[in-house]
C-alpha cells in the first residue's frame, strides 16, 4: 500500500516515480524484451514502455501483474526504503513456484519449479524440473543473452546446443551459452531429474 500523503504533500512522489526505473531493473534482471514481459505479464508492451519511462503511474491490478511476472513481492515497487531488504533469498520447500511458462514454451512432459529469481543484489535464477519418459523442451526454448548450467541430478538428458549433441548423465554439468539455440530431451524409460541456473548477459 502507498504511504499516506503527509501534511507537508509529496511524500509520495518519489516512490511513484521510482515504480518505472524498479519495473526497468527487474526486467533487464532477467534479460527480458518489453515484447517477453507482456508475454508473461498480460500487460502490453506500450504500457510497460509508458511505465518505464514515468508517463503512466501503474493501476495496483497492473502493478501486480507486472511483479508476479518479475518474480518480486509487490513492496519492492513501492517500498520507501525504510526497510532494508534481506541479504539472501529463502524459498522453503513449501513454496517453490511453477517456473514461468517462457522458460520452455513448448516443453512436454515436464513439471518445473522455481528455485531462484534474480533480485537487486543476485542475478541468477534457477528451476527444477522432473522430465518423464519421452519428454522434453520441444522445438526450441526461448533464446536470451548470457549463460546456462545444466546438471542432472538422476537420470539422463539429450541436448542438442547449435547442432552439437551431449549426452548428460547424473552428476555431469553442462554449462553454455543460452542465446544459443538448444534443445533437450529424456529419451529413457525413466524419469530424470535436472535444475537449470542461468545468469543473464
Amino acid at each position: 500500500m502507498l504511504p499516506q500523503e503527509s501534511a507537508a504533500g509529496g511524500s509520495w512522489e518519489p516512490i511513484v516515480d521510482a515504480i518505472g526505473p524498479k519495473i526497468r531493473d527487474g526486467r533487464g534482471a532477467l534479460g527480458l524484451s518489453l515484447q517477453q514481459l507482456a508475454a508473461r505479464s498480460g500487460v502490453s508492451a506500450a504500457a510497460i514502455h509508458k511505465v518505464e519511462r514515468g508517463d503512466m503511474v501503474p493501476t495496483i491490478t497492473t502493478l501486480l501483474k507486472l511483479a508476479a511476472a518479475l518474480g518480486r513481492p509487490i513492496g519492492h515497487f513501492v517500498d520507501d526504503g525504510a526497510a532494508t531488504a534481506p541479504i539472501a533469498s529463502h524459498v522453503k520447500a513449501g513454496e517453490r513456484r511453477p517456473a514461468p511458462g517462457d522458460w520452455t514454451p513448448a516443453a512436454e512432459r515436464v513439471t518445473a519449479q522455481v528455485l531462484a529469481s534474480p533480485t537487486e543484489r543476485l542475478r541468477a535464477s534457477g528451476v527444477a524440473a522432473v522430465v518423464e519418459p519421452g519428454g522434453g523442451s520441444g522445438s526450441s526454448r526461448s533464446l536470451r543473452a548470457g549463460e546456462e548450467i545444466l546438471m542432472v541430478l538422476d537420470g539422463t538428458l539429450q541436448v542438442e546446443i547449435s547442432g552439437e549433441r551431449y549426452d548428460v548423465a547424473a552428476g555431469d554439468v553442462l554449462h553454455y551459452p543460452a542465446d544459443r539455440p538448444h534443445t533437450w530431451r529424456n529419451s529413457t524409460d525413466t524419469p530424470t531429474t535436472a535444475v537449470w541456473f542461468t545468469v543473464p548477459g
